[in-house]
């Protein structure tokens, strides 16, 4: 068992291009990510074409989050997770996951629901399945245009596993389109 519990972003597995920012599963923080019993994490790997996802193991507490470096004002950004799901997943039935963001550390979070529905095993989707978009407002401040971001079910107590991640996106929105 590491002597650490929880997976710290490692900030080299991001990346990216043409305004979307892609998080790599060991760019994000992940809530008892570094102990063996709840989450399997990829190596570190340079051939992003076959980066492996991060697979949940069991958890009853899912806290999975990221953060940008300040993104450009008066632009809008929308925020998803690549997922799949193993065939033994379980405790996923009926279960509420949060996709939660803010802007600085001091933002008020903006959230939807996400539930898993009839999903296919073995094969990636996104959530949530609406876009879910925030627009950075004219700012002088470096530190209020970074996005807080996460994915969430922490209030049921349920024990759930099977499940995957393989990245998180920020992208940026044409312009109309927010």
């Amino acid at each position: 068992m590491a002597s650490k519990a929880h997976h710290d972003s490692d900030r080299t597995e991001i990346g990216g291009d043409n305004g979307t920012i892609v998080f790599y599963p060991r760019a994000l923080n992940i809530v008892w990510g570094a102990d063996t019993r709840y989450w399997r994490l990829p190596e570190k790997q340079t051939d992003r074409e076959k980066t492996r996802p991060a697979e949940l193991i069991q958890v009853s507490w899912l806290e999975v989050t990221g953060t940008t470096d300040p993104l450009n004002e008066e632009k809008s950004y929308k925020i998803s997770f690549e997922l799949s799901l193993k065939p033994d997943a379980f405790g996923w039935n009926g279960c509420q996951l949060y996709l939660m963001a803010k802007l600085g550390r001091r933002g008020r979070y903006k959230w939807t629901k996400v539930t898993f529905k009839d999903q296919p095993n073995n094969r990636p989707f996104t959530v949530p399945a609406e876009d879910f978009v925030i627009k950075v407002p004219p700012s002088t401040d470096a530190e209020d245009r970074k996005l807080y971001f996460g994915l969430y079910e922490v209030w049921s107590g349920k024990w759930k596993g099977g499940l995957e991640i393989h990245k998180a996106e920020v992208a940026e929105v044409a312009a109309g389109k927010s």
